[in-house]
């Protein structure tokens, strides 16, 4: 969700509430980081659901018809909130109004684009002071508190007047490269659209052009595609056509810049589609690299929207995993 983007679709209407998890611990629905916008009449996003988000946005929409301009609230998520999570998270609850779109406007933009980036926040006596900058700059003055590395905790100390919330928006959503428009093709798009991902879909027929998102190119054209997805793309190779998948899998396994490549179809294609590529000189590491079936190994339903959440189910845990990976990466270069 571009949190800031529904923040500014609401602003025309009257002020919002952002409500961002500053810190969690033990069991809690959602992440430090994660946020909800809420409004009069509504709300966008999600803080993990259940008796918790109905108090916080109770409470929120109580802000908007008072003075306050923010508050630090922490919840035990224990028998008083009829919840078992057993956790606590630590929640900032602020009120924006129309001074806030210069900035929103900015992290939306950011955030469209998938540009890193940080929101700096700063405790002033009865307000926040807000400000959008990249990952790489210098720290303000005063104590800083991050969601990233080590975040504070939902016991630890609170943030008081003069200290920064420095927030990392640095999570990029991989490329997705979706090669066909036909039913399980469009399944596939359906079960991305909300989740972190960057579609890019296509297909050589014209009539898929009345489709909503894909683009129509020769097949040359998505074979330079594939060629050139990125060192973090998903490829998945759905068209109707046998010949033009191989030709997709052949341009992508010869560009080699990708993350994952999953090629639709039964144990018989890939055996075939294997055989050929070594014919054409690809070697046993990097025919390897074709993923055949598709999706979580234990569905064999054929159905579309069956295909389609195995995929995405798929994608998501390699997605995650990678994550993982990077976290690893970054705690032992800080060591």
């Amino acid at each position: 969700m571009n949190w800031a983007r529904s923040a500014l679709a609401q602003l025309t209407q009257g002020d919002v509430a952002l409500v961002t998890i500053l810190a969690t611990e033990g069991s809690a629905p959602r992440d430090a980081g994660t946020k909800m916008v809420v409004w009069a009449e509504g709300q966008a996003g999600t803080i993990g659901g259940g008796n918790l988000e109905h108090q916080v946005a109770d409470q929120a929409r109580k802000m908007l018809l008072s003075q306050v301009h923010f508050a630090l609230q922490d919840y035990p998520l224990g028998p008083l909130l009829a919840q078992c999570c057993g956790g606590r998270v630590r929640l900032l609850i602020e009120r924006l109004d129309k001074t806030a779109i210069d900035w929103l406007t900015d992290a939306a933009r950011r955030l469209d684009a998938d540009q890193p980036f940080e929101v700096r926040t700063r405790f002033n006596p009865g307000a926040l002071t807000k400000t959008i900058a990249p990952v790489t700059a210098s720290s303000p003055d005063g104590a800083t508190i991050t969601l990233a590395g080590e975040p504070a905790t939902a016991r630890g100390a609170r943030p008081t007047l003069g200290d920064v919330l420095i927030e990392p928006q640095d999570l990029p959503r991989p490329p997705v490269l979706l090669f066909g428009a036909g039913h399980v093709g469009q399944a596939v798009a359906r079960a991305l659209e909300p989740l972190p991902f960057r579609l890019a879909w296509y297909d050589t027929r014209p009539e898929t052009a009345e489709i909503p998102g894909v683009t129509v190119g020769t097949p040359a054209e998505l074979a330079a595609a594939a060629m050139g997805a990125g060192p973090d793309a998903y490829i998945l190779v759905m068209t109707h056509d046998h010949d033009l998948d191989y030709a997709l899998t052949s341009s992508a396994l010869a560009g080699g810049a990708f993350g994952y490549l999953g090629l639709i179809g039964s144990d018989t294609k890939k055996a075939r589609f294997l055989s050929r590529l070594r014919k054409d000189g690809f070697g046993d590491g990097t025919v390897a690299r074709v993923t055949c079936p598709i999706g979580l190994p234990h569905l064999k339903n054929k159905a579309p929207e069956v295909i389609a959440v195995s995929v995405v189910a798929d994608l998501l845990m390699r997605l995650e995993a990678a994550r993982r990976e990077r976290t690893k990466d970054l705690q032992l270069a800080s060591l």
